[in-house]
């Protein structure tokens, strides 16, 4: 059996729409408003972005990319049932996109899925080693946009070393060494990633091993969109004279970081794929949480206290240095490295005793991923003389070395003084073990959805676009309380917008779109309306936004509001610009989060088309016409199937259907829409409460074709279909312009009246078996394939 339901309730997973874990740069149109800290990316070389004081918001003109290293509840089914009890209309609406169809997400299908357990044992079986069809050893593996400029050498770790081990004393940061490609962003997380057993496991499969059950296959784990995905390679890396290109470890037979980036480069297409990124899109693919980006030029005041904080919550951070246009990482006089991603491995307050005075100064202890002498030689890095001031106890407490590791200690101000950007990763709840959450660290509340921008119907570009912008997706946030620690009774809230699958599509040009979010404060009273119209975003300004409209992988930003419910709209700078992405929203206290969309269900028509519309059943001429045609039509037993009405349709529409007259597909569905008793047949009764939707549907047409071109857009087809009395949201009407629109997302009166068949079909279907009107519905397996097939 099947079960839907249509719950108001905001709790629980959405079926890929939305789900909720229980558990600050702001920049606004009003100038009083305070700022906080932002996650804008890079700017090579340029200056950060001024803080926007025009109403509109200016997209971010310079590149994001190439900056580091850039050298060029589940339902579950159960004895054939599925219980779906999600929020508000969600459920029923996925239960009508569900029929119409969705347009796939991008990643692989569930069919798809390598299972690494039954390919190793296939192998065990076979006595062979794994060969991966889906990367395979070749330059196509290695690059997606020039030819190889040698020839690369791909070989197991058994044909590179005597004794291949997949890790050398178990596993630590200076496992991660850099090789040739541009990937230091990635290094940098693979070695915060090392800091923390219960996320190293996660990602690293710790029933990977070149002894036990060996077969050439290995397999890690990385989060992508909302989801866990297990990623399955064989164990040949490419090398160059029988040494290893890219990652490796300082041991040379220990290979488990050489096999978690060649796992990383097929998620994402080639190796050539991670050339050029930033630390925060790693971090996030290793934890699942949520990144900042913080100019440290522009540093807020409280900067330590948030690192502090994000210690406390186990965040994983890592900082840089502006690139040298002229130098590929060039070294600093300070023995840093320009244009190189380091990681932050500890914030620590530590007692001091002078001469003249005692107390406690905040270090920061940073890594070079390439873990040799170059590092830090200023105050504080190794064997200094400020170590002299810092009792004994308290090096032990820090645990200083003074070891050629590229690791090194330097003070918070040299800190904000020579590197120019920090990123913070801020982990999920379900990051946390139990025992770091029964201790002292803290956790974040977060709630996530997914969502789409669709060109023509739900694309409508930034707050400079007024007539479209409403039609973007909208969020509803829900802050309950002020921080514990918060004196003026405000929340820290981190909203988070990323798009998907954008790097994996770069080998077919496809980068990252320009998107940002606005915040409106809105009332109970604004939020009858659903969604928000056109009016609400002309004469009410946002109280916060993203502070630019950037083209990185994901934009987030800290903000302090009080508590209240704030409207978050997601877009592209220009309008229909198609993307799908994921927004997600962690505060430190209590937050709902829900989408502010229309309620899915049928409701009254149009009183502009009510009013206008003819009675069938009126005794009147055109009815005696139709029902003379009819009976002429359908012979003795006073039925017509598809084919009879086809012609009575084509005869009687011929105004306003195209030249081909209706399509047995949408005849097909017209019979099955009426045919109570499965007969494929239409009587003269139920044909006339189908020619009465026909003319009530033609009429709602007409009224949107104000153009008189015999199509509608995707923003007339919502309120047309609206006007014929069908309440849909966002989801359902991309579905329905994918399933049914033209290349160019119109909507031909043929296609509207299939729309309209499916929808009103769905509907009904829904509510028969929705006995006792509590928005859910059950269907045995049989029923819902033969409702499936036959509508």
């Amino acid at each position: 059996m099947w079960s839907f339901n249509q719950n108001q309730n905001s709790g629980g997973q959405n079926q890929g729409f939305g789900w909720n874990v229980n558990n600050n740069q702001q920049y606004s149109e009003d100038p009083n408003y305070p700022s906080g800290s932002s996650n804008f990316g890079w700017n090579l070389g340029g200056q950060a972005p001024p803080n926007p004081v025009m109403p509109m918001p200016q997209p971010y003109s310079q590149p994001s990319y190439h900056t580091q290293d850039d050298d060029n509840s589940d339902p579950g089914v159960e004895e054939n049932t599925f219980q779906a009890k999600q929020a508000g209309a969600m459920s029923f609406a996925h239960y009508i996109v569900s029929w119409v169809g969705e347009r796939a997400s991008g990643l692989r299908g569930q069919k798809d899925v390598q299972d690494f357990y039954s390919l190793r044992q296939q192998c065990l079986d076979s006595g062979s080693l794994f060969e991966d069809p889906e990367f395979p050893a070749s330059d196509k593996s290695l690059f997606f946009s020039r030819r190889a400029d040698r020839r690369y050498e791909w070989l197991r770790p058994m044909e590179i070393v005597d004794d291949p081990q997949f890790f050398v004393e178990g596993y630590s940061r200076f496992d991660v060494q850099q090789g040739e490609l541009g990937d230091c962003w990635l290094l940098a997380a693979a070695a915060n990633l090392t800091q923390d057993q219960k996320l190293f496991f996660r990602v690293v499969c710790d029933d990977n091993s070149f002894e036990e059950n060996y077969a050439g296959i290995f397999h890690f784990r990385f989060w992508q969109y909302g989801k866990w995905v297990d990623v399955v390679i064989d164990d040949r890396l490419p090398t160059y004279r029988g040494q290893l290109v890219y990652m490796h470890s300082a041991e040379n037979n220990e290979f488990w970081s050489a096999l978690l980036e060649k796992a990383y480069a097929k998620l994402h297409g080639s190796y050539e794929a991670l050339k050029g990124g930033t630390t925060c899109e790693a971090l996030e693919d290793f934890t699942g949480g949520v990144t900042e980006m913080y100019e440290l030029k522009e540093a807020p005041s409280n900067l330590f206290n948030i690192i502090e904080k994000g210690f406390e919550r186990n965040s994983m951070m890592g900082c840089s240095i502006e690139p040298d246009p002229n130098v590929n990482e060039a070294e600093t006089p300070q023995g840093l490295v320009r244009g190189h991603a380091y990681s932050i491995t500890k914030a620590q307050l530590v007692d001091i005793v002078t001469p003249n005075t005692t107390g406690k100064i905040p270090l920061l202890r940073l890594r070079n991923p390439w873990g040799n002498d170059v590092e830090w030689n200023g105050a504080w890095s190794d064997k200094s003389a400020e170590w002299r001031y810092i009792p004994d106890h308290a090096k032990e407490e820090i645990g200083l070395t003074f070891d050629h590791d590229g690791e090194f200690w330097m003070s918070y101000r040299d800190f904000l003084k020579y590197f120019d950007r920090m990123e913070i990763c801020n982990l999920s709840p379900d990051s946390l073990t139990e025992e770091q959450e029964s201790g002292l660290k803290k956790k974040w509340n977060m709630n996530v959805f997914e969502g789409e921008w669709a060109a023509g119907i739900s694309a409508g570009g930034c707050r400079n676009y007024l007539e479209s912008f409403h039609r973007n997706p909208q969020y509803v946030m829900t802050l309950e309380d002020p921080d514990e620690d918060d004196d003026d009774g405000k929340c820290t809230v981190l909203v988070a917008l990323m798009q998907k699958n954008r790097r994996s599509r770069r080998n077919v040009g496809l980068d990252c779109l320009t998107v940002g979010f606005a915040i409106y404060r809105v009332t109970e009273r604004d939020l009858a309306q659903k969604p928000l119209k056109m009016n609400f975003f002309k004469y009410n300004a946002s109280v916060a936004r993203s502070p630019a409209f950037i083209n990185l992988r994901e934009v987030s930003c800290r903000f302090k509001l009080p508590p209240g419910n704030y409207l978050i709209v997601p877009s592209t700078f220009e309008p229909n610009e198609e993307g799908e992405f994921l927004i997600r929203v962690f505060s430190e206290s209590k937050n709902t989060f829900e989408e502010n969309d229309e309620a899915v269900g049928m409701g009254d028509v149009d009183s502009r088309i009510a009013g206008d519309l003819p009675n069938i059943r009126d005794p009147t001429p055109e009815r005696s016409a139709i029902e003379q045609l009819f009976m002429d039509i359908a012979g003795p037993d006073q039925e017509v199937g598809w084919m009879e009405l086809k012609r009575i349709l084509d005869h009687s529409m011929r105004d306003v259907s195209e030249s081909q007259g209706f399509s047995k597909d949408i005849c097909r569905s017209m019979v099955a829409m009426l045919d109570v008793d499965h007969s494929g047949k239409l009587g003269l009764e139920e044909f006339k409460t189908l020619l009465n939707d026909i003319v009530k549907w033609k009429t709602v047409f007409k009224l949107y074709d104000r153009d008189h071109t015999n199509k509608l857009n995707g923003y007339e087809l919502r309120e047309a279909l609206g006007s014929a009395g069908y309440h849909l949201n966002n989801h359902i009407l991309n579905s329905l312009v994918y399933r049914y629109g033209a290349a160019d997302k119109t909507i031909s009166f043929d296609d509207f009246i299939m729309c309209a068949v499916k929808v009103k079909t769905m509907i009904e279907h829904f509510k028969e078996k929705d006995f006792n009107n509590t928005n859910q519905a059950t269907f045995t397996m049989d029923e819902w394939i033969t409702r499936s097939l036959y509508s």
